[in-house]
């Protein structure tokens, strides 16, 4: 396997929101390759898709670049400076820039191992209420800090169970937004036959949610959201929701598609650091991308956000390894 199809064949297990896998690469020799976006596998629906579009492309480029350096090779990524266009009619791959390998340095032990790419996943099954390990989060804070951006944490019962709650109304909130809705459900896949067919999407085993419920209630959340079956809808989630011990957020520069794409290569390098202590992440996209629910957010932990956003959310803790989620073939990747 040549440098190239080796390093991509690691980057794929890239994590993307919905599991949509929107990067695609065309390799044009064995140094140089051309990151385009796939913008039929976008979420133009949520309110920072775009914003989020090129984080995704920063952490696939994290990944890479992980990939890369175990091979003893550096990659250098040169991206342009435009955002997204996802209305933009009849182009649908939109050219990011290109990655370039080059001689670098053999693998150190400062240098994630290219195996944490494999073992990283999103758990969004209950925890086991085990407080997350200090090492873990003073290793996590500084891989963040190394990319700019500020990792806080918080333990406190009651402000854990806060933001728990803020996350469960707000994902109920935009599942009545009819186009969140439709968006959510074209990546939703109800049984496993259907999460391997695909290769990509939100399985209902890997959202620790029984397949046919999750896909009742995704064709009739109307009916779901009424006095009597509203409460067990809420109740199914929750479920997964138990044993979590500790929520954690990213702030920092998020102004541009450069800041976007900075934030995504932080979030990966912190993600395979908490990865390597054997703690789990589960982002909360919706309380991010909502503005009601973030600036709900931001007042209950304190954040003003004068000096940068607070860009990202999540869960973390410890327990059961979960399910990884599938992806597409490497051939998907390169096509």
């Amino acid at each position: 396997m040549d440098d190239w199809d080796a390093i991509l064949d690691l980057a794929r297990w890239y994590p993307s929101p919905h599991n949509s896998q929107p990067l695609r690469v065309r390799v044009r020799d064995a140094r140089t390759a051309e990151l385009a976006y796939d913008l039929d596998r976008g979420l133009p629906a949520e309110a920072l898709g775009a914003a989020f579009g090129h984080v995704c492309a920063g952490v696939f480029v994290e990944a890479a670049a992980v990939a890369a350096a175990a091979r003893g090779l550096d990659l250098r990524a040169e991206l342009l400076p435009d955002p997204l266009h996802f209305g933009e009619p009849g182009v649908r791959r939109q050219h990011l820039g290109t990655l370039t390998l080059v001689p670098g340095a053999a693998a150190g032990p400062a240098d994630p191992d290219p195996e944490l790419l494999l073992r990283r996943r999103t758990s969004r099954l209950a925890y086991d209420d085990r407080p997350v390990p200090p090492p873990a989060l003073v290793d996590a804070a500084a891989a963040a800090a190394a990319g700019g951006h500020r990792l806080r944490a918080t333990a406190d019962r009651a402000l854990v169970r806060a933001v728990l709650d803020l996350n469960q109304r707000t994902l109920f909130d935009d599942l009545a937004d009819d186009a969140v809705r439709a968006e959510i459900r074209a990546w939703t896949r109800t049984t496993e036959a259907a999460a391997r067919r695909t290769g990509d999407g939100l399985s209902a085993r890997c959202l620790g949610v029984p397949g046919p419920v999750l896909g009742g209630f995704l064709a009739a959340h109307r009916l779901w959201s009424t006095p009597v079956l509203g409460p067990v809808a809420r109740a199914v989630y929750r479920r997964t929701l138990r044993g979590v011990p500790q929520v954690g957020w990213l702030t920092g520069a998020f102004d541009t598609p450069a800041d976007h794409v900075a934030a995504g290569r932080a979030l990966l390098r912190l993600w395979l650091v908490l990865t390597a202590h054997g703690v789990w992440l589960h982002p909360f996209g919706s309380v991010i991308t909502n503005p009601r629910a973030h600036r709900a957010f931001a007042e209950l932990v304190g954040e003003d956000e004068r000096d940068g956003m607070a860009w990202m959310l999540f869960r973390l803790g410890t327990g059961p390894v979960p399910p990884r989620s599938h992806r597409r073939p490497l051939t998907d990747l390169t096509g």
